[in-house]
């Protein structure tokens, strides 16, 4: 990677410290360089109302070079949890396992009895899809922050208590007031059909020492958590899961259960001009204390940048990378997950998203993958054409708040 921190030398000290501390150490680095370059920026507007274009096109370049160090370092963090895919060291596989095996590879399946479907699929080991489960969960930004259940039917319905019992103090010997009762909803999660169709030549398969089961979970997690993200924020719960964006936002002054509440910036499109972080402010203490202690914010990488620059009254930036190999990127001290499917700022949009998403959102997994083999529609490949339902919704409509870029 080209560096572009202008006289600063950015150097790996192989062999020093824990397992991804030099990606740690570059990456706070480039955080010092871009924060002594955007102070040299706000001075200029201070001084002759517009930044110099050579600074500003220097931290978009910082900008661009942060996201990329911190999206490796995630990914490094990421391969260091993956078990290789040699077979070499492994115990024997179990005999579900080995029939999954044969499958895969040759289409044998006189072997299988449990979970082979009429159409000739096959239902993958515990093991697959686990481990299918556990990569979903690393790579999908809004699964690894939220609530999971697994069901084996094809709804999901949970209680919720949208009021409690009315309560009250009394002397010993006073009167007791008959309480109400407390106020129940349902909410339903169907599960809907995600799919993918990973493509391998025969040859390969026939490889002694791939890990098939590796394979299809290493070929089918990236594709399954593109799609479960853009519906967890944006799905319609038609034919996808229900999006948290997709529920109707309401001021948080008007918030009522089954409503999502925002707070304005004021501006149509921006922050205020004066005093930016303020409203950010407001949106935490938006959420009650009780869900605070678990809350995330989540964005692109676009408003990311945008946030990047503010400062608090002291001067001190508010965001800051990760300070630890396995940590998270954070702002005003609570971590920050980045999600592509949010949306960009502009006039009425709601980019910022902040909240317990792990009381504020279920996901809602059918348990079992399923794979059908398919040697002949692209000869020659061998195609598997893989399976999982999944559902998704709000569960606490209190526990999620938004940050609305429009006058109210």
């Amino acid at each position: 990677m080209e560096n572009v921190t202008d006289g600063l030398e950015i150097k790996a000290t192989t062999g020093a410290g824990a397992p991804g501390e030099d990606e740690i150490n570059a990456l706070w680095t480039v955080f010092e360089q871009y924060k002594r370059d955007n102070d040299a920026r706000l001075d200029e507007i201070d001084k002759r109302g517009a930044a110099d274009p050579l600074i500003a096109d220097k931290i978009r370049r910082l900008d661009a070079e942060l996201d990329a160090r911190k999206s490796a370092r995630e990914r490094a963090a990421l391969d260091r949890t993956r078990p290789a895919l040699e077979a070499r060291g492994r115990a024997e596989p179990d005999e579900q396992s080995a029939a999954f095996a044969a499958y895969v590879k040759r289409g044998e399946i006189k072997a299988l009895s449990a979970g082979t479907p009429a159409d000739g699929g096959y239902l993958v080991p515990d093991e697959t899809e686990t481990e299918i489960g556990r990569l979903l969960k690393d790579v999908s930004p809004i699964r690894a922050i939220a609530g999971i259940r697994q069901v084996s039917g094809s709804v999901y319905k949970r209680p919720f208590t949208t009021s409690g019992l009315a309560t009250g103090w009394a002397a010993e010997t006073g009167a007791r007031t008959t309480t109400a009762s407390q106020t129940l909803s349902e909410i339903s999660y169907p599960t809907m059909e995600l799919y993918a169709m990973p493509a391998a030549t025969q040859a390969f398969l026939d490889d002694a020492v791939v890990d098939v089961g590796q394979w299809i979970a290493e070929e089918v997690n990236a594709a399954f958590a593109e799609q479960e993200t853009d519906a967890f924020i944006n799905g319609t719960g038609s034919t996808r899961p229900a999006g948290f964006l997709s529920e109707t936002q309401v001021a948080e002054a008007s918030w009522s259960w089954g409503n999502i509440g925002y707070v304005a910036t004021g501006v149509s499109g921006a922050l205020p001009a004066d005093d930016e972080s303020d409203v950010l402010i407001d949106l935490v203490y938006a959420l009650k204390s009780g869900y605070r202690q678990n809350a995330s914010w989540v964005m692109n990488r676009r408003t990311q940048a945008a946030i990047r620059k503010l400062k608090d009254a002291d001067g001190n930036y508010l965001w800051q990378p990760a300070a630890t190999p396995e940590g998270h990127a954070s702002f005003m001290g609570f971590r920050l997950v980045e999600a592509e499917d949010m949306p960009d700022i502009g006039a009425g949009t709601t980019p910022i998203a902040f909240g317990d998403f792990r009381r504020g959102y279920l996901v809602v997994d059918r348990k079992g993958i399923n794979i059908l083999r398919d040697p002949y529609s692209q000869k020659p490949y061998v195609l598997f054409y893989t399976t999982k339902r999944v559902g998704g919704g709000v569960a606490d409509y209190d526990a999620i708040k938004l940050l609305k870029f429009a006058v109210s």
